[in-house]
This record gives C-alpha cells, structure tokens and sequence, in this order.
C-alpha cells in the first residue's frame, strides 16, 4: 500500500536492529525499516557529518524516525537534513540539558577517555566466564543485541554522545522515557511520555507499551 507510514528505526549505542523485535505496530498501517551503525571515517568524524551518510538509506519521503539513545541523538541530527514526518526519541535526550551531572563529569573530567571500550569489543567473553545464571543469561543478552565491537566506532560514538553540542530541543521531537531510566534519569527529562518502571533497556522489556505509544502518536 503506497500510504503506509514508513518508520525508520535506529538502534542504540552499538546495538543492531535486533532490539526492536519486539515492536509490533499495525502491518496495514506501516512499513517498518531499519538501520544499522555505519563506521565512522575516523574517530573525529563529527556528528552531522555522520549523520548525512544515512540519507541516501532513507528511501521515502516524510518518513517517521525512531531512534533509541543514543540512535535518538543521531535521529534528530538527520531530521535536521532532510523534511520528515515524526522523529520519535526513546531513553535518550533532546538536549545538553538532560543529561545527568554524572555524564557532564565524565566529558569536563575527560575521564571518558579511559572508558573500557575494550572490554565492550570483547563482550562474547562476558558470557563464557560469567558462571553465575543471572549473570550468564545477561551476557547472552548482550552478545544478541550489542552487534558492534570496533573499538574505533566506540570511542567515537562515546565522545559524541558527551560532547553532543545540541542546546536547544528541536520543535516537535517526541520522547518516550523510562521511569526508572538508569543512564539518563527522567528527572532531568522535560516534556516526555513516561514508561511506568522503563529502564533504559525498555525498548526490549517495555516493547508491548512503546509498540502502543507509537501507534497513538502515528494514527492521532
């Protein structure tokens, strides 16, 4: 049908399009797509730069733009290249001023640069040597949804969500958070839909909730 609504969807930090599995939306009413992580240029790639090379992914005119975290930073950088329909933020920020005072130490401190992005490049063995159940079934988790481990994109995709110079909210962005968001706390989150006891992995474990959210916003 060529009036469906076409929704394009970005993942979080090095996370693929499989955390969106979940998410069911009406099939008569839209067609869902979805984007993967490029690699960077090089680690000082800026942003809208990056953020230019998915125009030519995103194939239809006035589509919607889902991104989750910080695949919610870069959505909103797209959308100020190209005319789009909705840009629907999930357990991400609009703005410097939301993110927590912990994040702001993190990048004035310049203590990101010793972030163990390694360790995040070598998740696979999270898995093998964490013996407890609890422990191993989350390794697992990560090991299916954490699709990148180029320690080069993840130096780069760390710097740019703390050094994100966006001041301003952009008009008509929708943010969908979590109550219990654990890596950006609602309390510094303005004007949002709030997810009753959402962490910020709440695109998998709230998918039902946010697969209704989206529909409402789309369909009203």
């Amino acid at each position: 049908m060529e009036d469906k609504i076409h929704i394009y969807f970005m993942p979080g930090l090095a996370a693929s399009s499989r955390i969106f599995e979940f998410i069911h939306v009406a099939e008569d009413k839209f067609e869902l797509h979805y984007l993967e992580w490029l690699e960077p240029a090089n680690e000082n790639e800026s942003l809208p730069s990056y953020a230019a090379k998915y125009l030519k992914l995103i194939e239809h005119e006035q589509a919607v733009l889902i991104g989750v975290s910080f695949g919610g930073i870069l959505v909103q950088e797209i959308s100020r290249l190209i005319a789009v329909r909705k840009v629907i933020i999930i357990s991400s920020i609009k703005s410097q001023d939301e993110m927590p005072k912990r994040l702001k130490l993190l990048r004035s401190s310049g203590a990101y640069k010793f972030f163990p992005t390694k360790q995040i490049a070598k998740i696979d063995d999270f898995s093998k040597y964490n013996f407890h159940p609890n422990l191993k079934k989350k390794g697992e988790l990560y090991n299916k949804y954490l699709s990148i481990r180029n320690e080069k994109y993840l130096n780069w995709a760390l710097r740019n969500v703390l050094f994100w110079s966006n001041k301003s909210i952009q008009p008509g962005v929708i943010h969908i958070h979590g109550t219990k968001d654990e890596i950006f706390p609602i309390k510094h989150v303005k004007d949002c839909i709030s997810v009753e006891d959402g962490t910020h992995a709440m695109i998998i474990i709230k998918a039902k909730k946010i697969s209704a959210i989206i529909e409402n916003i789309l369909l009203v």
